[in-house]
């Protein structure tokens, strides 16, 4: 049984040990041992999550920006809580974000405000008229002292 074969197996039965295989391969640059199916898996998944995470942030920094600035009616009661809340969703935005994930994000922004409008129309009950379209740029959303 080969390295290769070995790896395959250990993916199925304990993937967190398969991990700290494969970085031990990879820093002895014995590429022709690696489980490149599985790696190539677990690199898509971990892209895939990572951009996940940051579009559900940002949708969230929205969410709690339209909320602040056109429910005005709920803005005495609930203003403290949606400052806070963007300013938790920030600082862990800040945390994962790389340069390809803010390029990912500004290419998705209109869908993420599409997500974020979805959930604010309810929320409100369809009484409040959102704008359609983005009313942020990405730098108003990354910028911890706008719209507090």
């Amino acid at each position: 049984m080969t390295v290769k074969t070995d790896l395959q197996s250990l993916y199925e039965t304990d993937d967190s040990f398969w991990l700290e295989e494969t970085i031990i391969l990879l820093k002895e640059k014995r590429f022709q041992d690696l489980d490149v199916d599985n790696l190539i898996e677990e690199l898509e998944t971990l892209g895939k999550r990572d951009k996940n995470a940051v579009a559900s942030l940002l949708e969230q920094i929205i969410r709690h920006l339209l909320l602040l600035q056109y429910w005005t009616e709920e803005y005495d009661l609930n203003g403290n809580h949606w400052q806070t809340e963007i300013i938790g969703f920030r600082n862990q935005l800040e945390r994962l974000l790389t340069n390809n994930l803010q390029n990912y994000l500004n290419n998705e922004l209109e869908k993420i405000y599409k997500g974020a409008l979805k959930y604010v129309k309810q929320k409100t009950r369809f009484k409040i008229d959102f704008p359609e379209y983005c009313p942020y740029s990405l730098e108003q959303l990354f910028d911890e002292d706008y719209f507090q």
